[in-house]
């Protein structure tokens, strides 16, 4: 099979290294930096076993910015374009997806495109009409950011979005499932195939659950908080029920990272005339959340707040939509100086912040240091950390 891979983030560049290790792969990107450290076998990500597979495995991978000779002549085009969402709108912007679906059908009318982007509820079918195609395949991933690949070798399950009324349709789901499946280390994985626009759904509820259990252990967490009771053991005692389970329970600053603030807000555009109370308080409880804990900061009277790391999750480079920026702007917003620690960024200031790159130095000048996750580099001023990082991990 000859693959083309249009986007090289997370999705797109764990994809590409599971389906290299059979197939000719060609990643996609505009970006001249990513492009030239994948094909020197170094990843433009921090995701551990996509190291591990560019320092070990024979991977038949290439990357390249010219989009439309990868296309030409493709088996397969997955699009792992970013779909960010537009406050605007109130929909996620999906021009990047379009400008693909454009330019595979001009250099590549036989391929199969398969959306892996994230999209609006009923997407697929609204581009499979507008580009007069069948061709388009909506298949959702459901990864960790940091172990993209590691989610893709042993995947949950494997869902593919088409129409398997119709015989080309089917056949080109199942060699996409055949695809996936092979390239995976995990065997007899559960795979589900369904409409697209079913696919889509559970891609959003999916996301938008994970975002609701966040939700209500910040939420518990606030309340002991308030009532100066032991949050570490109302948690453990309620998730003993193996029905809860103890798992995706530590407190946090909120919910944030590359897809839940943004799935969120699409799920509930989605129910627009639909009657909902839970989305709703869903996305508000992560705004509730801020403000509680950017006032706990303030009621403290620091001179400068210290931000450590501006990621979401320990061992992550990621920190797009990061909770801890929500809490950051509420402090500065008070006229409190903030000042940063995040090796991740090389430029002297974010957000108009001073990013101090020295740790030392760092924690001299903060007199209060907040930290979304917890370090044992913060341990010798422990004293002067504000976390929420209970059970220290993500």
């Amino acid at each position: 099979m000859k693959i083309a891979v249009a986007g090289t983030g997370y999705v797109g560049l764990s994809v590409a290294t599971l389906l290299s290790q059979h197939h000719d792969v060609t990643a996609v990107d505009i970006i001249p930096e990513k492009v030239a450290l994948i094909n020197r076998r170094v990843s433009p990500v921090k995701d551990s076993y996509i190291e591990k597979y560019f320092r070990e495995k024979p991977l038949k991978l290439k990357a390249t910015l010219d989009a439309a000779a990868a296309y030409r002549d493709s088996d397969f085009v997955i699009i792992a374009a970013p779909t960010n969402y537009d406050d605007e709108k109130n929909f996620f912007d999906t021009s990047a997806v379009e400008t693909v679906i454009s330019l595979v059908l001009e250099n590549a009318p036989d391929a199969v495109i398969v959306i892996k982007s994230t999209v609006p509820v009923g997407y697929t079918e609204q581009v499979r009409q507008k580009f007069h195609t069948k061709k388009i395949l909506f298949s959702p991933e459901f990864l960790r950011e940091s172990k993209a690949l590691y989610d893709n070798l042993y995947p949950s399950r494997i869902i593919i979005g088409a129409d398997m009324q119709e015989e080309g349709n089917a056949s080109a789901a199942r060699k996409l499932a055949g695809l996936l499946q092979e390239g995976a280390v995990k065997e007899d994985i559960d795979t589900l195939f369904m409409k697209p626009t079913e696919a889509e759904a559970v891609k959003l509820f999916a996301n938008t659950y994970l975002a609701l259990r966040v939700s209500f252990f910040n939420e518990l967490d606030t309340y002991a908080m308030v009532r100066e009771l032991n949050t570490e053991e109302i948690i453990r005692g309620v998730c003993m029920d193996p029905r809860i389970g103890n798992f995706y329970n530590n407190p946090s600053f909120g919910y944030g990272g590359y897809c839940l603030p943004k799935d969120t807000k699409q799920l509930l555009a989605n129910f627009e005339n639909i009657p909902n109370n839970l989305i709703q308080a869903i996305v508000d409880s992560n705004r509730t959340r801020k403000d509680f804990i950017a006032d706990q900061i303030i009621a403290r009277n620091p001179k400068t707040v210290g931000v450590y790391r501006l990621t979401m999750k320990s061992n992550s480079d990621n920190f797009r939509s990061s909770s801890i920026q929500g809490i950051m702007k509420r402090i500065k917003a008070k006229g409190i100086p903030v000042i940063v620690y995040e090796p991740a960024l090389q430029e002297p200031e974010f957000f108009r912040s001073e990013v101090v790159r020295d740790l030392q130095e760092f924690k001299d000048r903060s007199s209060v240091v907040i930290a979304n996750r917890m370090s044992s580099e913060l341990e010798d001023i422990k004293e002067k950390v504000f976390t929420r990082d209970l059970f220290q991990n993500d």
